[in-house]
């Protein structure tokens, strides 16, 4: 589980297509702190195994390789990747620590695109993303979602789009800083809203 707070931006140093998918090399440091082989990290929202790490000693080069699967990378925007792209970048939650975003599992439900970016007086910035069905039938007014791999609350929802408001902290330490009109985004919906459903579904 992670918490939809990114910790950290990383830079995509390589992505090696193979036949099962891709394996990408990110350099990192803050979420390789406590970090082992086998440990997971949530790369843009998506959650990912590190099979491979190494620099942590140095800080001036960190990295870690992760494998992503070619379904992975058709059902994310992990698949748009390429060498120097700034990625999110979290580490799962720790057992009784503070839930400062929401329960996020790191399982993309789908990606949207965002179709426009504007600027408040407050100076926060409001962006609209257009996302299929599957997706916006879970999201609701003042509900979260997790973009990206950022928690973020749900400002107007509507059959074939919703908006976010992107505070000045956020825009500067997440990816959003750098996002354009047209960009792929990946998103998971709130896992309570879907067991939900399943449960009302159910026939009991």
């Amino acid at each position: 589980m992670f918490t939809g707070i990114v910790e950290e931006l990383g830079r995509v140093r390589s992505i090696t297509p193979n036949e099962g998918g891709a394996r990408l090399v990110l350099d990192a440091c803050t979420v390789l702190e406590d970090a082992d082989v086998g440990a997971s990290i949530a790369v843009n929202g998506v959650c990912l195994t590190v099979t491979d790490m190494g620099g942590c000693s140095d800080t001036s080069d960190c990295w870690f390789a992760a494998d992503a699967v070619t379904e992975t990378l058709r059902r994310t925007n992990l698949g748009d990747l390429h060498r120097g792209d700034t990625v999110n970048l979290e580490r799962p939650m720790r057992l009784g620590a503070r839930l400062d975003g929401h329960l996020v599992q790191g399982h993309v439900d789908g990606t949207g695109t965002i179709t426009d970016i504007a600027g408040n007086p407050d100076g926060s910035t409001t962006v609209r993303i257009d996302a299929p069905e599957s997706v916006t039938r879970y999201t609701v007014e003042k509900g979260s979602i997790t973009v990206d791999g950022v928690s973020l609350t749900v400002v107007d929802a509507e059959r074939d789009h919703f908006t976010i408001a992107i505070i000045p902290h956020t825009k500067a330490v997440t990816t959003f800083g750098l996002r354009s009109i047209g960009a792929r985004v990946n998103l998971e919906v709130d896992v309570v809203a879907k067991y939900v459903e399943h449960l009302l579904r159910k026939d009991i």
